[in-house]
């Protein structure tokens, strides 16, 4: 059993990697630039007993998606992709938001899900001679609640992921793969520092219903159960896991 987690070195991508290593899956993480994170990554889930490479791939590239895909694909047949690669890159109003920030933020957040999405069903679905399996889409649960004044772009991408979730689901049911989603609210991950707000969990934490910000390894059980036989019978859904906000 081999699983693709894109943006798998770093946060929720990380924790998802550890969580599945020990359920006994190899993995293969897609990085965007930081060497350390990949290489730590790699030898925490090397630890937990299973098979790792690290790949480095800008996926708003098409080419470096298909690149991806085929070093994936080399260390056996894939049986699950976590498309979680993205960021906020910025907070701020959009009337505030540069052009060319917004851009980036679709094509981070939308273009390459998209990308990643479509490179998965080549991998996984039966009329490409795959075995079926899993795709999990990373979404936010800024997609419904908006995020004004923060990132209304990125609410918007990842509005998109949910509705490639509901159609790619029923696109390629026959073709033995289930696409479901994951929603995280405010998470303790290092999306908030690269954005430009260090403190934004600890000033957004205590508004959440429970009372504090999500840990990337709760996300993580949700991707590993979603995954798991367990959730058998799901598909085209998105599993909202934000502390009731």
């Amino acid at each position: 059993m081999t699983v693709l987690i894109t943006g798998g070195t770093r946060g929720i991508g990380a924790a998802t990697a550890l969580r599945l290593a020990r359920d006994g899956h190899d993995l293969v993480l897609g990085y965007a630039s930081d060497d350390a994170a990949a290489e730590q990554a790699r030898l925490a889930v090397e630890d937990a007993g299973v098979r790792c490479v690290v790949v480095r791939a800008d996926l708003t590239e098409p080419e470096a998606v298909d690149r991806l895909f085929s070093v994936a694909t080399e260390h056996g047949p894939l049986t699950g992709v976590v498309n979680n690669a993205g960021a906020t890159l910025h907070l701020g109003p959009l009337a505030q938001t540069p052009p060319e920030v917004i851009a980036a933020t679709v094509d981070l957040n939308l273009t390459a899900a998209l990308l990643v999405a479509r490179a998965a069903v080549r991998a996984l679905g039966t009329s490409y001679g795959g075995s079926g399996g899993v795709l999990v889409n990373i979404s936010s649960g800024a997609a419904t609640l908006g995020s004004p004044g923060e990132y209304v772009q990125y609410a918007a991408a990842k509005a998109g992921v949910d509705a490639l979730t509901v159609g790619l689901a029923q696109e390629v049911a026959g073709d033995g793969i289930r696409v479901v989603g994951v929603a995280p609210g405010i998470v303790r991950t290092t999306i908030h520092a690269d954005a430009g707000e260090p403190g934004r969990v600890e000033r957004v934490g205590p508004l959440v219903p429970l009372g504090r910000a999500g840990e990337p390894h709760e996300i993580a059980d949700a991707v590993a159960w979603l995954m798991s036989d367990e959730a058998s019978y799901i598909t085209g859904t998105t599993l909202r896991v934000a502390g009731g906000r």
